[in-house]
């Protein structure tokens, strides 16, 4: 079977964090999933590029959700949510999937 890429899991992670926080109006069960997904997506850092590299982008996804925050204020919910998912999305790509 093949291996979902981890760029696509840790943004998945932050949009479906976000979109369940939203829709169940309740914020914990949207950082299970956006924990749930940072996880698993560490865990291919690691396999694909070593643990500077997985701390590097579990840091960038980290920053990414609390950025967002800040930059909904300026670009609205959605979009600083998906701004925020492509740019984790594409350095995962760049360090751990593009191999």
């Amino acid at each position: 079977m093949a291996q979902v890429p981890s760029s696509l899991i840790a943004a998945t992670g932050l949009v479906g964090g976000f979109a369940v926080a939203r829709a169940t109006k309740r914020r914990e069960l949207g950082g299970v999933a956006l924990a749930a997904a940072g996880g698993l997506a560490a865990r291919q850092w690691q396999k694909a590029a070593g643990p500077k590299a997985a701390a590097g982008l579990g840091g960038l996804y980290l920053a990414a959700f609390a950025g967002s925050h800040p930059l909904a204020k300026k670009l609205g919910a959605w979009p600083s949510v998906l701004t925020v998912a492509g740019t984790v999305a594409l350095a995962s790509w760049a360090v751990a999937d593009r191999k």
